[in-house]
């Protein structure tokens, strides 16, 4: 298991950030979870800069879970941005959005995300994906050393 790599959640909804916590947490999943509630504090955080200039305390994710939705960069310039830069090639960035709109779905994948997911409906449902996350991309999936 993997439990050694940090996961970058970027979130603006308070309850979505407790409830992918909990679902996190019910899943046991174990790794360093980070939570910044906007685009420009995942840049910040991924390219440490500010705040987050202590690798030590802000160590780079191997995954990235990233809505839409976000005050003052928009997921979708999250994205681009994580790809243009050659030090994140690997990094796993999942939408994880609200959003089932087939155009935010083709820019997503056209910009190079992971994967794509619409928030499900109930927290049960979350606590299975998450204990999916934790299947797939914990355990088995093998990560590039950066």
């Amino acid at each position: 298991m993997t439990t050694d790599r940090a996961i970058l959640l970027v979130e603006d909804n308070e309850d979505d950030v407790f409830l992918m916590k909990r679902a996190l947490k019910g899943a046991r999943v174990i790794n360093p979870l980070f939570v910044v509630d906007d685009g420009q504090e995942a840049v910040d955080y991924l390219g440490g800069a500010g705040k987050f200039s202590d690798r030590g305390n802000y160590p780079l994710p191997a995954v990235v879970f990233l809505d839409l939705k976000l005050p003052l960069i928009s997921g979708h310039e999250v994205l681009a941005w994580i790809r243009r830069r050659k030090e994140f090639e690997s990094l796993v960035v999942i939408v994880l959005t609200s959003s089932n709109e087939a155009s935010d779905l083709s820019r997503c994948y056209s910009l190079g995300a992971n994967s794509y997911i619409v928030k499900p409906p109930s927290p049960e449902q979350l606590d299975d994906l998450a204990k999916a996350f934790k299947w797939y991309w914990l355990e088995y999936n093998q990560f590039k050393d950066n």
